[in-house]
């Protein structure tokens, strides 16, 4: 089983940054893929960056070029590196984990861009 928990969430302005962490419960080195995914009120979740345990990242259209992806082994942590935020952006962001075929899930922590 993993568990995970997100932090770093917030209310920041329009052309902000964030940084999201994922602390993770097992070695980051077992797991398939980490994922930041996120979802908007009155919106289905979706994704917007993944992590491969190769380190192959894969980012949504709509966050490429402002957002990133990073873990550190030895804490066992994924990162989401969030800039130039925009209204749209905000959500609540979850952390998956893909632990050979069963889908992991954090509670989420809000982010708000918002003036």
């Amino acid at each position: 089983q993993v568990q995970l928990v997100e932090s770093g969430g917030g209310l920041v302005q329009p052309g902000g940054s964030l940084r999201l962490s994922c602390e993770v419960s097992r070695s980051i080195s077992t797991i398939n893929v980490m994922g930041w995914y996120r979802q908007a009120p009155g919106k289905e979740r979706e994704l917007a960056a993944t992590i491969s345990r190769g380190g192959i990242t894969n980012y949504a259209d709509s966050v490429k070029g402002r957002f990133t992806i990073s873990r550190d082994f030895a804490k066992n942590t994924v990162f989401l590196q969030m800039n130039s935020l925009k209204p749209e952006d905000t959500a609540v962001y979850y952390c998956n984990a893909l632990y050979y075929t069963v889908n992991y899930w954090g509670r989420g922590t809000l982010v708000t861009v918002s003036s």
